[in-house]
């Protein structure tokens, strides 16, 4: 059966001209789409509500909930990023300054992102790792460096973080450990882990307060989420999303070691007094 693009593409010379314009607004707006209600969708467009359930019967949908779960699950489930990725480094490669290009487009993308986080959102993050005695952090595949350096960052600053290894941890023995005062940082992007929203769900369960990192607010993970940092970048490229997640971990720590200057103070001393002995030069 045709997905939604190719029904409104089908249809698009014979629907009304409000019609149309809801149409090429949802080609357009996509995401948009799988975030607002019928009502919402016409403001935004310029057309009563009645006109986008119309549109809707005219694409032989059975109202607006059936195009929009289609449209969710296209975003969910869409191609590889690694084709946007590969397109969008071909594009600047004939260019001059290929390296310094790509570097400013991460800085672009770091820029976005703070445009788009929740700080209200971020400080009840920063404060409940601050106070939680029993932190874990999960990514796998492109997510665990992340999650690795994470996880190593906040043992550094506060302790008790733990990094949770597939194939290595007993995860029925670490949830286990959850409670109401522990903290799970799950972090998964598009083709999401089932094992980290797995992880995610059962520490829910648990009672432990769960903060996801992911790259849309249309993402499983936000099910299972108290608070979603999602980065909400407009390129779906997972690689070219890490320098901005690893911008937005790094200002999750510069916020916990900021609440209690002199606790970090300590732990920083104690840090350094550390002699590796054999393990370094």
């Amino acid at each position: 059966m045709a997905n939604f693009q190719e029904r409104i593409k089908n249809k698009y010379p014979s629907l009304s001209s409000g019609n149309k314009k809801v149409g090429k607004y949802v080609l357009d707006n996509p995401q948009s789409i799988a975030m607002k209600s019928a009502s919402q969708l016409g403001q935004e467009v310029g057309v009563s509500e009645t006109t986008v359930i119309r549109f809707c019967y005219a694409l032989e949908y059975s109202g607006y909930s059936e195009l929009q779960n289609e449209v969710r699950n296209y975003l969910i489930f869409q191609k590889s990023s690694l084709h946007e990725y590969q397109a969008d480094k071909e594009g600047m490669a004939d260019k001059p300054n290929f390296f310094a290009q790509s570097m400013g487009r991460d800085m672009a993308n770091i820029s976005e992102v703070m445009e788009n986080l929740d700080e209200a959102d971020l400080n009840r993050a920063v404060r409940k790792i601050y106070n939680s005695n029993n932190i874990m952090v999960t990514g796998i595949r492109t997510s665990f460096a992340i999650a690795h350096w994470l996880s190593f960052t906040l043992n550094i600053i506060k302790g008790n973080s733990h990094l949770i290894n597939p194939g290595i941890d007993d995860f029925n023995h670490l949830l286990s450990k959850l409670d109401s005062g522990s903290i799970l940082i799950a972090i998964t992007f598009h083709r999401y882990s089932s094992m980290t929203l797995g992880l995610a769900e059962s520490a829910k369960k648990q009672g432990a307060f769960v903060i996801g990192i992911t790259d849309s607010p249309l993402s499983p993970l936000a099910e299972f989420s108290d608070v979603l940092l999602p980065i909400g970048l407009s390129t779906r490229s997972t690689i070219d999303s890490a320098p901005p997640v690893f911008s937005l971990v790094n200002a999750i720590v510069a916020g916990v070691s900021v609440i209690d200057k002199k606790g970090f103070e300590q732990r920083r001393d104690e840090y350094e007094k550390f002699n590796p002995g054999y393990f370094f030069m």
